[in-house]
């Protein structure tokens, strides 16, 4: 396996270079058509060629893009090469600096390339990814992995590798803190965690992904020992409700220090950031939605009695409520007897009401709330006061959720955690994202949710 992981960053390190000599000939050529042929010929640019694919392997080989072991998402696979691609230019062009008196070099042929390069080694990647991800649906290229752990989290575990075949993993077994049941979940159980150097070294596992959150300090030491007399690589599920933040602050208390592992990253002129986001976004979509907004609003009405529009109580920031607006999807007695869970092939929903739901057309008139302010674009997903009273008597941390504004959309959304899912689960991934926010994990959520909304059907 590590042989095959050095061919393909090999591989991948090849596209990259003759992508980024495409580039700056693709450059060459555009300063043909702007300036015409009085710039010489390609062969005078070839040293510039060759400084620019230099300076691009340097920066990608120590960005590690020739280490990876996954394919990345192709938002975050962008936003990498967007980066790298300016610090090789940065690069290029201090180099050029030395070089002035023997190298003679056109700054527009410099922001050509950048842009080219940008196009052609996204189209690279783009191209290598999906022969990857097309080797690991036929078996190769696969991580052989072992899971730790027959419980739920290593369970949950495994139903993520299963049904993210990009991941490149391929479970060979599961190890239990003690021989009890032969298999879980169509997958043998190979032994305790005692045998785990021989189980290890028979199956061939390259990577140990350990889901014990409840196993003490002293426990999770002993297992990455015998993991690490195996050299192989070491992957723990951590207890997200004790260990929620990225980062770990440094602080002190009348100078004992004291470690700080949570806090919430939303804070200061970040505010007024994603304010402003928020309502550009809003402000465009309800310009360019309108019309279909308009023709589902005049569909309901023609499809059921009562009004186009149901507004619902939502718990949001600092758990005060507010009035949630969306198409109404039910029938209007639907909640006569009270608020009930939505499940699947719920019997309250009119016919067009399925076909908004599905699409979640239904939720475009939350674009009203973002715009005056009662939620965001990106944040927890509201609930009703009687769930959220129900959930904090139950889940640890879940009224936590409400230190930011509910969102349109959120972490636990696209990841799968939608509709009649855990309410735990998705708790964890809501304060994952509140003390890991980002604007550019804003704008990622934003992407992939668009993209779900024209491919995925998975809501009801």
């Amino acid at each position: 396996m590590k042989r095959r992981r050095v061919l393909f960053g090999l591989a991948l390190a090849l596209t990259d270079a003759d992508m980024s000599l495409l580039a700056f000939y693709l450059a060459y050529r555009a300063r043909v058509l702007t300036q015409g042929p009085k710039i010489g010929p390609f062969s005078d640019y070839l040293a510039l060629a060759a400084m620019q694919m230099v300076s691009t392997l340097v920066v990608f080989f120590f960005y590690k893009s020739y280490h990876r072991r996954h394919v990345p998402s192709t938002i975050d696979e962008f936003y990498r090469i967007f980066v790298q691609i300016s610090v090789a230019t940065l690069l290029t062009i201090a180099a050029l600096g030395f070089l002035k008196d023997t190298l003679d070099y056109q700054r527009s042929m410099i922001v050509y390339a950048w842009a080219a390069g940008l196009m052609t080694i996204t189209l690279g990647h783009f191209l290598y990814n999906r022969w990857m991800r097309l080797m690991q649906k036929r078996g190769q290229a696969l991580e052989r992995v072992l899971i730790v752990g027959t419980g739920e989290v290593g369970r949950t575990i495994l139903q993520k590798i299963q049904y993210t075949p990009s991941l490149g993993y391929q479970v060979v077994g599961f190890v239990d803190t003690e021989c009890g049941a032969e298999s879980v979940m169509g997958v043998p159980v190979l032994g305790s965690i005692s045998d785990l150097p021989e189980i290890i070294e028979a199956s061939h596992a390259s990577e140990v992904i350990i889901g014990l959150p409840e196993a003490s300090h002293q426990e999770l030491v002993g297992i990455i020992s015998q993991c690490e007399r195996e050299k192989v690589s070491i992957r723990v599920f951590p207890d997200v409700f004790q260990i929620m933040a990225s980062e770990v602050t440094i602080g002190d208390l009348g100078g004992l220090p004291l470690l700080t592992v949570r806090d919430v990253a939303l804070r200061g002129w970040k505010l007024g950031l994603k304010r402003t986001v928020d309502i550009i976004f809003s402000s465009l979509a309800l310009l360019f939605l309108s019309p279909v907004m308009m023709l589902t609003a005049i569909a309901i009405k023609l499809d059921s009695r009562g009004p186009a529009l149901f507004v619902q109580e939502r718990m949001g920031l600092d758990a005060k409520p507010f009035p949630m607006i969306k198409f109404r999807s039910m029938r209007q007695d639907a909640e006569a007897h009270g608020p009930g869970w939505t499940v699947q092939n719920d019997p309250r929903r009119t016919r067009i009401g399925t076909f908004i739901r599905r699409t979640s057309i239904d939720e475009l008139p939350q674009f009203i709330n973002v715009l005056v302010g009662d939620m965001s674009l990106v944040g927890p997903r509201p609930e009703q006061p009687a769930y959220v009273e129900q959930f904090r008597q139950s889940i640890p941390r879940y009224m936590d959720r409400h230190r930011e504004k509910a969102g349109l959309t959120g972490w636990a959304q696209i990841n799968g955690q939608r509709g009649d899912s855990s309410i735990t689960e998705r708790t964890k991934y809501d304060l994952w994202y509140i003390e890991n926010w980002s604007l550019w994990l804003d704008f990622k959520i934003m992407v992939r949710t668009a993209l779900q909304f024209l491919i995925d059907r998975a809501a009801y």
